[in-house]
């Protein structure tokens, strides 16, 4: 479980238990309700990380809602002012699990806050105009961005690493807390790998699968080979 729930639940709990000695239980239940409730939402299961070579991960639990090519806009280090990319839109209601995951492994490049709107995060525009935490995941020869964007009742978003940071694929980065939206943005070249409407997993579902460059060999000199051959 977050750290999150225990302040939360256990806050409600003895809350409740203080409602309960000083007007009796019958008024207790809501606040019980909601304490367990919190509890639950701030769960963090163990995950299956798949280990497929370029694979791209959802960074959260939820349902896809949009897959398409959009125009970046230059922000995030590693991304060019008009060139195009692949954005996967992920919405999380109060049901899902909240735990971020990082969709890649390799190097946090940038980390970026953008203050703004609290609007639907089904919403198209809610990945311009909503707050929203911007990442951008160096690895591979390959950058990476998603985004931690705020929903409709969403009013934190919590991310625990920094610029110079290495990240596994998979692993746990951070959570927004309560309904709220991720959005990945992949190269184009990337082979997408689900569908509107489909309801993926955080760190165990793959997103796309970028292709992989094939090292280069080297000529090895003919005097070196012998050489190696003596020994």
């Amino acid at each position: 479980m977050v750290r999150d729930g225990y302040f939360y639940g256990v806050g409600s709990l003895l809350a409740a238990g203080a409602i309960a000695w000083l007007a009796g239980w019958p008024y207790a239940v809501p606040v019980l309700l909601l304490g367990a409730f919190c509890l639950w939402f701030f769960r963090d299961p163990e995950r299956e990380i798949p280990t497929t070579a370029g694979a791209v991960v959802s960074p959260g639990d939820g349902k896809v809602t949009e897959v398409g090519l959009v125009t970046m806009d230059g922000i995030s280090p590693g991304t060019t002012s008009g060139s195009t990319r692949y954005r996967i839109s992920i919405f999380l209601s109060v049901f899902n699990v909240h735990v971020n995951r990082s969709p890649v492994a390799g190097v946090i490049r940038d980390v970026r806050y953008q203050r703004g709107k609290f609007l639907n995060a089904m919403g198209g525009n809610s990945a311009e105009e909503n707050e929203q935490n911007i990442v951008t995941v160096e690895g591979d020869g390959r950058v990476v961005v998603f985004k931690q964007i705020a929903g409709l009742i969403a009013r934190r978003i919590v991310f625990n690493f920094k610029v110079g940071d290495r990240v596994a694929r998979g692993q746990r980065v951070g959570l927004i807390k309560f309904g709220s939206r991720v959005d990945v943005l992949v190269d184009p070249d990337a082979a997408i790998q689900v569908k509107l409407g489909d309801r993926v997993r955080g760190g165990a579902t793959v997103l796309a699968v970028l292709p992989v460059a094939k090292p280069v060999k080297q000529p090895v000199p003919a005097g070196a080979a012998v050489e190696r051959e003596a020994h």
